[in-house]
């Protein structure tokens, strides 16, 4: 029997938690409830508050917080748009793991410094890296081009982990994007990372707001089904992003893949979302539990891991499935030596 103590690392242990896995903080896809499942199997949960009112952000880390009995779980913050109101909320409200991306985070990281937070940054690049940790980050989170919904990085998980870790130094460095199991933590680990940030796999979980027909749709693609590109722009501008290729996506590559404004369908109402709101065709928005509309017309953020996921298992196992496998693989590998 391989012995599937916690994998410690200098993140597990500048975090205080048991294993090196972080949930990506997936929007309305990722809600307390799968935040809250991964703390407590020892990881780290990431909750996303970028488009979130700061009444609204009070309330979800006063639940989140409610749901891990005050356990660790990170605060994220998309750049592209001011955040300095919300980030004071989430500060305000306890929140202690701050992380930024897809922006100039220069004045974020010194706000949540000064408030004594941990600050996570997550790069796409060597260089970004380098001034992330110039300018304190305490974690930093290598994003390769395989990662699921927006992503800018031009280079694979594979490379991009180890010329980060490079420049990094002693700052801890997560690997992201094509992880799903524990092949990929165990990879990651080798590769210099000391931890993994996985999205697509928790996706498939019962703890995930995704509609049940988005969950169904992650376990029947491959890896190969997923799409690059800026076209699901509704409410993000010009930014690129992967996602499973669909109805919406095959529309627009028959016409050509022209560019907004001219594009088949735009405008159209796909449906709507819990709350009775519309979403229309090429919107940012994923069809959530309790929301209408036909999934093949939504977008269907995923990452090219997809292709390793088979079913829809509480967040808990995912992290437990993580740990042990890896373990496994470690412990082999060590034999060998």
């Amino acid at each position: 029997m391989v012995d599937t103590a916690p994998l410690g690392t200098a993140f597990t242990r500048l975090l205080g938690i048991r294993h090196p896995i972080v949930s990506a903080p997936m929007g309305r896809g990722a809600p307390p409830e799968l935040v809250a499942a991964v703390t407590n199997a020892g990881g780290l949960g990431g909750l996303g508050l970028t488009w979130d009112s700061p009444q609204r952000i009070v309330e979800l880390i006063a639940k989140t917080r409610q749901l891990t009995n005050d356990g660790p779980f990170l605060a994220n913050f998309v750049l592209e748009w001011d955040q300095h109101e919300r980030l004071d909320a989430a500060l305000s409200a306890g929140a202690r793991i701050v992380s930024f991306y897809w922006g100039d985070p220069a004045r974020y990281i010194e706000r949540a410094k000064t408030a004594g937070a941990i600050v996570i940054q997550t790069v796409g690049t060597p260089e970004e890296a380098r001034r992330a940790v110039e300018l304190g980050a305490d974690v930093i989170v290598a994003q390769g081009n395989e990662a699921g919904g927006h992503v800018w990085s031009r280079v694979s998980t594979m490379v991009l982990v180890p010329l980060v870790a490079e420049v990094a130094g002693k700052v801890p460095v997560l690997a992201a994007g094509g992880i799903a199991d524990g092949r990929g933590l165990a990879a990651a680990l080798v590769l210099g990372a000391s931890g993994v940030l996985i999205g697509t796999r928790f996706l498939a979980s019962p703890e995930a707001a995704y509609h049940a027909d988005y969950k169904q749709r992650l376990i029947e693609a491959a890896a190969t089904d997923t799409v690059e590109a800026k076209l699901f722009d509704g409410g993000w501008p010009n930014a690129t992003g992967r996602a499973l290729r669909n109805r919406t996506v095959k529309l627009w590559e028959d016409a050509g893949r022209p560019n907004t404004g001219s594009r088949p369908g735009e405008g159209d109402e796909i449906g709507r979302t819990p709350e009775g709101n519309i979403v229309r065709r090429y919107a940012i928005a994923g069809k959530l539990s309790g929301g209408t509309g036909n999934i093949d017309d939504f977008v269907i953020w995923a990452g090219q891991s997809v292709g390793l996921v088979h079913d829809i298992r509480p967040a808990s196992e995912i992290v437990t499935d993580l740990v042990r496998e890896a373990s496994e693989i470690l412990a082999r590998s060590a034999a060998q030596t």
